[in-house]
Parts: C-alpha cells; structure tokens; sequence
C-alpha cells in the first residue's frame, strides 16, 4: 500500500479482476453513477489488494468474486452488488428488493455468472489502466 492508505480507509473499496471484461464494465458502470467519488478500486491482482485481504486467504485464491471492503466489512458474491446499491443511495436503493432472494440462491447465481464471464464478456490480456483522471480513485 503506498502512503495515502489512510485516506483509502474512509472509502468503501472495490476489489476486481482486472482483465475480466465484465467486472472492468463493472467498475466503470460505478465510477459514472457515482457522482461523489466515494467509492476507491484496485484490482485483486493488485498489490494492494494482496495487502487489504491477506488475512482473507479465501478471497486470494480465486478471482471468482468482487469484493467491497466498507468500514471493515468484507462483502462478496451478491451481496457486493446489494451493498453498492445502498451505498450510491437514491433510487438504487430500490435494487435491495434483492435481499427477499435468499443468499444462498443469489450467491449460486453470481457464481454461475462468474464461472462463465470470460467466456461470455472475453479477457482482456493485461488489467485495465484507468485515465489520469481516474487515477487518484486507484489504489
């Protein structure tokens, strides 16, 4: 992590593979709605992302979810995209009618998703590189 980890600490972080085509799509379906710049990301390729879940070995070995770490929580699978709704506020708030579907049963969803989403969306051959303006949103 570089000498700015205590700013990313008042920030919900999103943690992506980087060279998934959907989850870069993803990313850059956030970073225009969210019109407050909350939200930081890395990808979990990434060395900070290495570091921020260290201790979540679970996470490390497979890139078959994003993770949001808010306020010390870490989210994956369906809730991540549940979470991000209530985090961006406003009618997005409306897609938490989500949680009546048990966990279990959106969790198996996501993972078929993510099981299937380079051969759905393709690869990207090395990880996205945001704009310079985009950059300070990066960890």
């Amino acid at each position: 992590m570089n000498a700015n980890s205590a700013a990313w600490e008042n920030h919900p972080i999103v943690l992506f593979d980087g060279v998934c085509n959907l989850c870069n799509g993803f990313v850059q379906f956030i970073i225009e709605r969210d019109k407050q710049a909350k939200f930081r990301f890395a990808s979990l390729q990434s060395e900070s992302a290495q570091q921020l879940l260290k201790h979540q070995t679970n996470y490390l070995k497979s890139l078959e979810t994003v993770v949001l770490i808010d306020k010390g929580v870490v989210y994956t699978h369906s809730d991540v995209p549940l979470q991000m709704a209530q985090l961006l506020g406003g009618w997005w708030n409306f897609l938490l009618i989500g949680k009546v579907i048990p966990k279990k049963m959106r969790d198996q969803i996501y993972k078929f998703i993510a099981k299937n989403r380079y051969h759905w969306f393709g690869k990207q051959s090395a990880c996205w590189i945001p704009t310079p303006e985009l950059k300070a949103r990066f960890l």
